[in-house]
């Protein structure tokens, strides 16, 4: 019977350890977190061939555990005195973008600093609608060579049930996974944040040390700091706060009483010293003494000694050791770092380098810097403006995952970066209002920024929203727009070059800039305009001076500092801002009433662009009775009284009770 010939190969074909299909997609979003709901929701806003692969069985599962005691610190902002949804995003930090109003997280939660569960079940009803696979745990990602598709090459994805998925652009949204951890002796010892109790009973009584400076590391002793005999916190910097460096990632307020009882004298405090040199000793009773590897014996066999009175303390040599007592408990709360073990070395994705080796090596426009078609987006991709900006935080990379997509739509489907054209005598109007309403620029102050690409003869611009600045050089390709050799302007927001750094006293006296002539010297944050008259070249990308976030530019503006971040002063704001567009320009943008640009086309040869934009092609506001009192109260117009009566079909009166003509 010939057919019983065949059993081993049906065996083969039908074993798990057999790929059985094939899923292909042109993108694949790797993870359900905010990150990768957030492009998800472009994807699926603008009709791409998609799917999200999640391991777990809800968005968001991440916040299931993390963090460990429940408290975002991420503001929900709810009320800001205004109506304006993009003015609103400046203040909204936990909302992603969202053509629906109803998904903004502030309905789901009262508290400024909300509870992890709304976040899940905001991100839950975020993500209806979206081609969302569950329980699928990527296990392997490779490449492919193929010269005839998007990047010359697809992505395989394999799951753990060795079913395959093929994409031909990946993006990367699976966050910091895996927790830092240091290897020293005696570190089996320790427990790891994601493990320790976070009843604060079971410190009763206990003397801890906390591994970390972050606020993992604060929350952790905020939650026990009645419950235990002392808390010491050892970590290889000082502490950063975050109202000093201006960075959402340092120590937030909200969990820094830690700091309090050290300055107060309450028995905790704070150490600094290198981890890696660390040592714990551990002795009969279960004490955990703290030594520097220096000063362990070499007769130590085995780093699981327990008779501490072998080894040689550092309180042997120095009486006054900060660290001499011993401590019943040690926690690890280093962070997290991203998952690199997935990755088929074909895959060449990379670590960032130096303190920025937990996250990917990326170009300026998100994509890794080996592997073209594999993007990055969400905390992850934190890699481009970590320490600087807002870009690990849903506040920060919801714009980037904007910009990502925008970027992937030019490139994969020649659909040009969205862009408005406006007449130049409107260019301050328009920067006005981005400078004062705009959330993306806000959020990631000196990562993205407008572009204004001017016209062919200068006569009217192009306005580029949200570009990621160091995508400059190549912003022609980048986007699909072309510029026009006649210059550019760039938006921007920026702190005070020396105004934020952990050692900065940010409430120093006189620390507010109130004169307009004084604007470079602004510490807050604060919008600056750039005037170049061609795009900068890569090499002066690399070679722009040190926390700048572009190179020199012909022309450089910075518009004062204002308390309420309202730059709409006329005299402060407006009228430099408008100057230093003339100067840049040599056009006056000067708005006139229409008797006035009447004026001008009949006594002189060139009409200020304002009435050839405006007046002349029959295009303004209709004046009233209430716009001429106003303009003749301010001094802009005289009293013409007579003429608007004429123009009425009414005749003044003359003092002997005749008609004028």
């Amino acid at each position: 019977m010939l057919w019983i010939q065949h059993i081993p190969l049906l065996l083969f074909l039908t074993s798990p350890f057999v790929t059985s299909s094939l899923v292909t997609h042109d993108y694949c979003v790797l993870g359900a977190g905010p990150g990768g709901l957030q492009i998800a929701r472009f994807l699926e806003d603008s009709g791409r061939d998609y799917i999200v692969l999640e391991r777990n069985q809800v968005p968001g599962s991440f916040f299931l555990q993390y963090p460990r005691h429940r408290k975002l610190i991420s503001i929900n902002k709810r009320f800001t005195g205004r109506r304006n949804t993009e003015f609103n995003l400046r203040h909204d930090w936990n909302s992603l973008l969202s053509q629906k109003g109803h998904l903004r997280f502030g309905h789901y939660s009262q508290e400024f600093f909300p509870h992890a569960d709304d976040m899940v079940k905001y991100l839950t009803d975020y993500s209806v609608g979206m081609n969302v696979r569950y329980g699928v745990n990527i296990s392997l990602v490779r490449i492919e060579p193929n010269d005839t598709v998007w990047n010359g090459h697809y992505f395989f994805l394999t799951d753990q049930s060795r079913m395959e998925f093929r994409c031909n652009v990946l993006l990367v949204a699976s966050g910091l996974s895996l927790p830092n951890r240091v290897d020293f002796p005696g570190s089996e010892y320790v427990e790891g944040y994601e493990m320790v109790p976070v009843d604060p009973q079971n410190f009763t009584g206990q003397s801890v040390l906390i591994l970390g400076r972050g606020n993992a590391a604060f929350e952790t002793a905020e939650n026990i700091l009645g419950h235990t005999n002392f808390i010491h916190m050892l970590g290889r910097s000082r502490v950063r706060l975050s109202w000093a460096t201006h960075y959402v990632g340092d120590l937030r307020a909200i969990n820094n009483g830690l700091l309090d009882t050290y300055q107060l004298k309450s028995l905790d405090g704070l150490l600094e010293g290198d981890l890696e040199d660390l040592a714990l000793v551990r002795d009969r009773d279960g004490k955990l003494y703290v030594t520097h590897k220096h000063y362990l014996k070499n007769s130590i066999g085995t780093k699981n000694q327990t008779n501490s009175h072998s080894h040689g303390m550092p309180q042997d040599y120095m009486d006054n050791f900060a660290a001499r007592d011993p401590y019943d408990r040690v926690i690890r709360c280093l962070g997290w770092k991203f998952d690199f073990s997935i990755f088929d070395s074909s895959v060449k994705l990379k670590a960032a380098p130096g303190q920025k080796y937990k996250y990917p090596l990326l170009k300026a426009n998100y994509e890794a810097r080996y592997t073209p078609g594999l993007f990055v987006v969400g905390t992850a991709s934190h890699s481009i403006d970590f320490r600087k900006s807002a870009g690990g935080f849903i506040h920060g990379f919801r714009y980037t995952a904007r910009s990502v997509h925008r970027l992937m739509e030019q490139r994969y489907h020649n659909i040009p970066w969205k862009a408005s054209r406006h007449p130049i005598s409107q260019l301050l109007n328009v920067l006005l209002k981005r400078m004062n309403e705009a959330s993306g620029l806000y959020q990631m102050f000196g990562v993205l920024a407008d572009v204004v690409l001017l016209g062919e003869d200068s006569k009217d611009f192009e306005y580029l929203e949200e570009v990621p600045a160091g995508i400059l050089p190549t912003l022609e390709e980048s986007t699909g727009r072309k510029f026009q050799n006649t210059g550019l302007f760039v938006l921007i927001m920026e702190y005070g070059k020396n105004f934020s750094g952990p050692d900065k006293d940010v409430f120093h006296y006189n620390r507010a800039i109130g004169e307009a002539r004084e604007a470079w010297r602004s510490n807050f944050l604060h919008p600056v305009v750039y005037y170049y008259d061609k795009l900068p070249t890569e090499q002066e990308m690399k070679l722009r001076p040190e926390d700048w976030p572009l190179p020199r530019p012909v022309r450089l503006h910075h518009v004062v500092e204002d308390f309420l971040t309202d730059w709409t002063g006329p005299n402060a704001h407006v009228l430099p801002l408008r100057r230093f567009l003339e100067n840049s320009l040599l056009t006056d943008l000067r708005a006139f009433y229409a008797e006035s640009c009447f004026l001008f086309t009949l006594t002189q040869q060139k009409v200020p662009i304002f009435c050839q934009q405006g007046y002349l092609q029959n295009q303004g506001l209709v004046g009233t009775e209430q716009l001429r009192q106003h303009a003749k109260d301010a001094g802009l117009l005289q009293d013409s009284t007579g003429i608007y009566q004429k123009t009425q079909g009414e005749m003044p009166k003359n003092t002997n009770g005749r008609d004028e003509l």
